[in-house]
């Protein structure tokens, strides 16, 4: 749907796409509630990663722009992240196919090891990048999602993320003793420091 109404295209501002996102999502679907700020990054703002808070950029000609949008269902979170070129340049084309490839060897990983941690994953997540030619760009490589809002669940925050600092088993309950559901994300960027791109969906 974003594409087919051209919403990403050079000449507009990420604060204007942004917007008309949140305006098609509230028509079409009747979302009005967001858990995380919807996120439009073009250009150098795709090196940014979600805490950041860049300045809005004007999408240029073969720009790499990404968005990362975090909607409400019925008071269950979502998170869907994905990367868009405006242009035909080569690498940036190429890092966006890389996107999918890389989440699909991330989440292999995962399905093949019950007893994988958030630190390993994000190790592994970082090698893959690395051995595909990019840098990963994020701080994390996933999070949890559930019922709205899962930031409000007690224990250390760490163990909600797919990072360095998460030394559990990305497989067991969270302190409630409930399964939780796991969001995959996958940054990559240009390891001169020019673009980055996003893409995250659900893991588990």
């Amino acid at each position: 749907m974003i594409e087919a109404r051209g919403l990403v295209a050079a000449g507009r501002t990420e604060r204007e796409v942004e917007q008309d996102i949140y305006a098609f999502a509230l028509a079409e679907f009747g979302v009005e509630k967001h858990w995380h700020k919807r996120i439009v990054r073009a250009g150098a703002n795709g090196l940014a990663t979600a805490r950041d808070n860049p300045p809005v950029l004007t999408i240029a000609d073969d720009d790499l722009v990404y968005l990362d949008l975090g909607p409400v269902f019925e008071e269950w979170e979502a998170d869907v992240g994905r990367s868009y070129v405006v242009g035909d340049d080569p690498d940036k084309h190429r890092l966006v196919a890389d996107l999918s490839t890389q989440f699909d060897a991330v989440k292999a990983r995962f399905d093949s090891d019950p007893d994988v941690t958030g630190a390993d994953l994000y190790a592994f997540a970082c090698d893959n990048a690395a051995a595909a030619g990019w840098r990963f760009g994020g701080v994390i490589a996933g999070h949890i999602v559930g019922e709205f809002p899962h930031a409000h669940l007690p224990g250390e925050k760490d163990f909600y993320r797919i990072n360095p600092e998460n030394p559990g088993r990305l497989r067991d309950p969270d302190p409630l003793g409930q399964e939780r559901f796991w969001i995959l994300e996958i940054h990559l960027v240009d390891p001169a420091g020019r673009y980055g791109g996003f893409y995250e969906r659900l893991m588990s």
